[in-house]
């Protein structure tokens, strides 16, 4: 617990909600890197009705942060001021097939679900949401991707309650999909999609999808806890400013070019298997990760003159005090 936040104050003016309000509700247990301080008001709406007449009565200085199931986060030790927002797969978690070898998925549904039942229903082309950790809201909110296909490809139109209450039904084009990104606000909170695929045979797409869940065993640690890619893809860099030099590079091999695999910080480690995956290696803090973090970004910064941005998202207050001393990597064997 920190001193900023002041949940007793923050209650006493929520409007009234037919879900549930969690004052210092503990956020290390509902991300997957199991770090960070609590939420000081968690709402979780009945509904999508109970969420937009929340929203709606909310004053409007007190922030909002929406969360998903926290497999691409870090949450400072401080904890997160204001509401937090986690839909629940009872209100938010619809998996529907519809006609046109499109689905209807809730939010709160995981991306391995959906990527499954669109499966079963014959649907091909959503394959990739087998091996994406996460729920489909955020998917969305980052244009989740892997193998060359992207959320931007399959999404036909997804439902958004806005920081005011209002709901809007949106497409691609208005949601500005880019790599790792869309322009949706970040207190806006997306509630459904619709997903479009083509016909394909339900047998070929689960071995197609047990295929790469194979490929990411093999090239990555799933068995340990991370929050997957740690920095995006440099995409279109130049080294000499010239449009004919642009070329793409690979945020893990920066990283192990600057001599970055294994690195330490406290309990904190950049994966010796798959160096741009963070891990919690032994008992970290946030700021043990964080720290980390931006030790990489420096070294590689001052080895390549590329300065790595986060894929995972960090929020909340950090607390005072020095950060463990860095522990260099071990030597390549």
């Amino acid at each position: 617990m920190t001193a900023a936040l002041a949940p007793d104050a923050l209650v006493a003016r929520l409007p009234q909600v037919r879900g549930r309000i969690t004052p210092m509700q503990s956020l290390a247990a509902l991300t997957w890197l199991r770090v960070g301080g609590p939420a000081e008001a968690m709402f979780t709406p009945a509904d999508a009705e109970d969420l937009s007449a929340f929203l709606a009565a909310l004053p409007a200085d007190i922030p909002v942060t929406p969360l998903g199931v926290g497999s691409n986060l870090i949450v400072r030790d401080g904890g997160v001021p204001g509401v937090c927002i986690r839909l629940s797969p009872r209100g938010f978690g619809a998996l529907e097939p519809l006609e046109g070898r499109r689905i209807r998925v809730g939010a709160a549904q995981l991306d391995a679900r959906a990527a499954q039942a669109a499966a079963q229903a014959g649907i091909a082309g959503l394959e990739f949401l087998r091996t994406i950790p996460g729920a489909i809201g955020g998917a969305v909110r980052m244009n989740a991707g892997c193998y060359g296909a992207y959320m931007a490809d399959v999404l036909e139109s997804a439902t958004v309650i806005r920081r005011d209450g209002t709901v809007d039904t949106l497409g691609p084009d208005a949601l500005g999909f880019a790599y790792r990104s869309c322009t949706l606000p970040p207190d806006s909170i997306v509630t459904e999609v619709i997903l479009k695929g083509r016909p394909g045979d339900p047998g070929e797409i689960a071995a197609q999808m047990d295929a790469a869940l194979k490929r990411r065993e093999e090239s990555q640690p799933t068995d340990r806890r991370s929050a997957g890619s740690t920095f995006r893809n440099p995409a279109g860099f130049s080294s000499t400013g010239r449009a004919d030099d642009v070329h793409d590079l690979k945020a893990w091999k920066l990283i192990d070019d600057a001599g970055c695999r294994g690195l330490r910080r406290g309990g904190a480690m950049m994966s010796d298997m798959h160096c741009n995956f963070l891990l919690n290696a032994e008992d970290a803090t946030a700021a043990d990760l964080e720290g980390l973090g931006e030790e990489v970004r420096e070294r590689v910064a001052a080895f390549s003159g590329i300065k790595l941005e986060w894929e995972i998202q960090r929020i909340g207050l950090p607390l005072e005090g020095d950060a463990p001393a860095l522990q260099e990597a071990p030597e390549k064997g």
